[in-house]
């Protein structure tokens, strides 16, 4: 099964979030204290189509192709200032072409959700799959886990105070370097954060949080739109009702005059010789504008004496 981010779909609700389609990384990292080394994971995720391969990188420094969520990790030594590659994890992505699993993406639309916390929430949740990492029987299958919140709603009912807490986590970036990277801009007026990458129930689990406009099931300028095309709407059906009234009045009468007076041609319409009036009125009426018009300055037809 492929993922249409055009039309992100649960429950009758579909959601767009094809203008999210381009690679995006938000960054962990675990001090090894009192040791002088830090892993850092960078996790780069492209939700609408497979990742890309970075030009002059080892293959085996790489996620392999059809990855969708990818974490490269490095091992930093701040006594020596080294950095060391770890691993290329393949968190998510379809993988068929090399013997592997699918994507199989997963949507759980909030407010339709059986948890009760869920249902509070304005978004949805999406689980994209990954294959057994790493290779062999002391591997383990990797998954991801991406809830997408709606950022209008988040705001104004602060629902665990996203906005403060990226914020707090720009300071800390300032104030405190070991903390860079959890928070990751999208481009569109949202934020990516990192949450967990743990064992859940035999299965590594990558939690990320997308806090974005294009998770709101009714949108900021949404409503508006909505409300122009209610208003085309409406004048559309009333125009077309003009008309198929207009029509019957036609038809009805034309019947009637055939019936009645056994009219032919042009008496067939009803009020046919107004109808035909119309041109001479209108031009007696444009007559009198003109004439109104140019003789404006006169004293009520009479000239002075």
């Amino acid at each position: 099964m492929n993922l249409d981010c055009s039309d992100i779909r649960d429950n009758k609700q579909s959601f767009d979030i094809s203008a999210l389609g381009s690679p995006i990384s938000v960054m962990a990292s675990e001090d090894h204290s009192p040791s002088p080394t830090m892993t850092n994971t960078t996790f780069t995720i492209d939700i609408c189509k497979p990742l890309r391969k970075a030009k002059g990188i080892p293959k085996e420094e790489d996620c392999p192709n059809g990855s969708r969520v990818c974490g490269i990790q490095r091992l930093i030594n701040t006594f020596e200032n080294s950095t060391t590659f770890e691993a290329a994890i393949p968190i998510a992505g379809q993988y068929t072409l090399h013997g592997g699993t699918e994507l199989d993406p997963q949507i759980t639309r909030f407010k339709t959700s059986a948890s009760p916390s869920d249902r509070e929430k304005e978004g949805f949740r999406l689980q994209l799959h990954g294959q057994k990492y790493p290779n062999g029987k002391n591997g383990v299958m990797h998954r991801a886990v991406i809830e997408y919140l709606c950022q209008d709603k988040a705001e104004e009912k602060g629902e665990r105070d996203l906005a403060a807490r990226n914020k707090d986590d720009d300071d800390a970036e300032e104030e405190d370097h070991s903390a860079t990277g959890e928070v990751a801009h999208d481009g569109h007026g949202g934020t990516l954060k990192y949450k967990d990458f743990a064992l859940v129930d035999g299965t590594k689990v990558l939690s990320l949080e997308w806090l974005t406009k294009y998770a709101c099931e009714n949108p900021k300028g949404g409503d508006d739109s909505k409300a122009k095309g209610s208003h085309w709407g409406f004048f559309t059906w009333l125009i077309i009702i003009i008309f198929l009234a207009t029509a019957a009045y036609l038809i009805f009468g034309s019947w009637l005059n055939y019936n009645r007076y056994s009219a032919r041609g042009w008496d067939l319409v009803p009020h046919s010789e107004t109808i035909r009036d119309i041109p001479y009125i209108f031009k007696d009426w444009m007559r009198r504008v003109l004439s109104t018009v140019q003789g404006g300055g006169s004293r009520g037809g009479y000239s002075a004496v």
